[in-house]
């Protein structure tokens, strides 16, 4: 398939475009800048390099991706960013580039929605099937796992992950790590409970549902302290990848995990 420049469009000459792309009128692609096919650029979009977009992207109109990070150390070092296949940005979604001492590189996976007004901040990982609703915001070296829903208007500080199926809720502050599989919802955020919906959305059984909320009662409801939870999950969940995967989520916390209950201050539910 050919491709289809809009003749109001800037195209670098040192861009590199795939079959079937479409770049819509007054869209800026500059240097270094690598596009798979069947992409599609709206209107007055800019993409900037070095960045590679894998096949089936949608970038909608006034989308930055690729630009400069908006970081004070970052010195003009040459750095990345890496997208997958079939990813949607909506219109006024920013994405930046990785900086040199945050490893180089910024990296969105496959099949992920950024609605209107979200940003992916320089160093930050975002997996696949994510879901960032309007406004959303990563700060940098932000890690979003397979699955996740950040809701509207909701932050993400530098440095946490957001965990593989959890949903944090609308206008959430996320200063540690939020758990997988969980609802993570408030400005002094709390577990409300297991991702239900989400879960059943990708295809988990009841059994499985309830094998994750007996697990997640234990850490946050039993009294347990993180070690001893986690000892008792190892013990009753043996070869469980549900569970595994939760225990090594709280395992590899470098931030600690957001603990606290409705009711409860983040601070007092959280492990360090």
């Amino acid at each position: 398939m050919s491709v289809a420049i809009h003749p109001t469009a800037v195209v670098d000459d040192r861009a590199e475009l795939g079959s079937g792309v479409r770049i819509g009128p007054y869209a800026v692609i500059g240097p270094e800048v690598v596009v798979g096919d069947d992409c599609e650029i709206g209107s007055a979009a800019q993409l900037q390099g070095p960045t590679t977009l894998g096949s089936g992207n949608k970038v909608f109109p006034h989308a930055c991706i690729g630009l400069d990070p908006q970081d004070l150390k970052y010195q003009g070092e040459r750095t990345t960013l890496e997208v997958g296949n079939g990813n949607t940005f909506r219109e006024f979604c920013t994405v930046n580039r990785g900086t040199g001492l945050g490893g180089g590189s910024t990296s969105i996976g496959n099949g992920n929605l950024l609605m209107a007004y979200t940003h992916v901040a320089h160093d930050c990982h975002v997996a696949n099937g994510a879901i960032l609703t309007n406004a959303a915001t990563l700060a940098g070296h932000v890690i979003v796992e397979d699955y996740a829903a950040i809701g509207a208007f909701s932050a993400v500080q530098q440095f946490c992950r957001v965990g593989r199926h959890a949903y944090v809720g609308g206008y959430s502050i996320i200063t540690k790590d939020a758990l997988p599989y969980m609802k993570t919802v408030g400005a002094k955020p709390a577990c409300i409970g297991v991702n239900r919906v989400g879960l059943q959305r990708r295809a988990f059984d009841e059994a499985r549902i309830r094998s994750i909320e007996r697990a997640a009662r234990l850490v946050l409801r039993s009294g347990l302290n993180t070690t001893q939870a986690l000892e008792r999950l190892k013990i009753e969940f043996s070869e469980n990848p549900d569970i595994e995967l939760f225990i090594k989520f709280i395992e590899e916390s470098e931030m600690g995990v957001i603990k606290a209950l409705p009711g409860q201050r983040s601070a007092r539910g959280s492990s360090g």
